[in-house]
């Protein structure tokens, strides 16, 4: 018989195993909202209830409680649920407090180490994106990224790892609306052709780009995954003559890192 809510000191974590010293209400408070995502951003009790095999009865209590702290928003009509105004000012706090950069910083300083380019780490900035940590290069001739700084979403290896693993209404509705500028010959400015790639990045978990935005420039790039969705990309940039050289070990190295940032975001 499934227990009533009551709050226990130990349950099992996500992969079965017991997770000492967790109150387990909170532990399925906390579970109810990672299973909201882009993917699937509403939810209703018996959904919930049987996507986790809990209770019907303690599922509805973990959503009206998370719904007075304004967590959750129930519509009154459909009776489901939706994330609230609560995990916007978290999501803002998280954003400010630096906890993306603080947590890529030594993988961005150690892949500076082994490939001797600029390394970069990009985060989506509605249909753009912005360079949330970089560490330069050590040549003469590197590329600099500048912290802060906001480039166009559709060019180049460092958008595409992040918009690829978007709904794609979403991507018609960032990048249809306009046609996309073209920066040279080598900008993916058709819409059909960015959906065309964004399917390989997905299916390659990676991405090269050969001077989409600046002609001199080859950039490696994988995503950073969070629960369903990708809060940042993690880059290899620098000229062309030296990354297309080196791009098998450099996609290599460069998707390790990603994966190191995706564990500790505990994606």
């Amino acid at each position: 018989m499934a227990e009533r809510g009551t709050d226990t000191t130990t349950t099992p974590a996500r992969d079965g195993q017991q997770a000492p010293g967790v109150l387990q209400t909170v532990d399925r408070a906390l579970l109810v909202l990672l299973t909201f995502t882009e993917q699937r951003p509403e939810w209703g009790v018996s959904e919930l209830a049987r996507h986790h095999g809990w209770d019907k009865a303690v599922v509805q209590r973990l959503l009206t409680t998370l719904s007075a702290r304004g967590f959750l928003l129930c519509d009154d009509n459909s009776r489901r649920y939706r994330p609230g105004p609560a995990l916007s000012r978290l999501a803002r706090v998280s954003e400010h407090s630096g906890v993306l950069s603080s947590i890529s910083r030594p993988i961005l300083a150690r892949l500076l180490r082994e490939t001797g380019e600029s390394i970069v780490l990009n985060v989506p900035h509605g249909g753009s994106y912005r360079c949330e940590a970089a560490v330069d290069g050590t040549g003469p001739v590197r590329y600099t990224a500048i912290i802060g700084a906001v480039m166009p979403g559709h060019a180049g290896a460092s958008g595409h790892t992040i918009f690829a693993y978007h709904p794609e209404r979403e991507i018609r509705q960032m990048f249809g609306a306009t046609g996309l500028t073209r920066f040279n010959d080598r900008t993916i400015t058709e819409l059909d052709a960015l959906l065309t790639c964004y399917a390989q990045v997905r299916a390659d978990g990676y991405c090269i780009s050969h001077g989409e935005y600046d002609e001199a420039v080859t950039a490696v790039s994988a995503p950073v995954f969070q629960g369903d969705g990708v809060p940042a990309s993690l880059t290899v940039i620098g000229p062309s003559h030296r990354v297309d050289r080196a791009a098998d070990i450099l996609v290599t190295l460069v998707r390790a890192g990603a994966a190191e940032i995706t564990a500790a975001l505990g994606g």
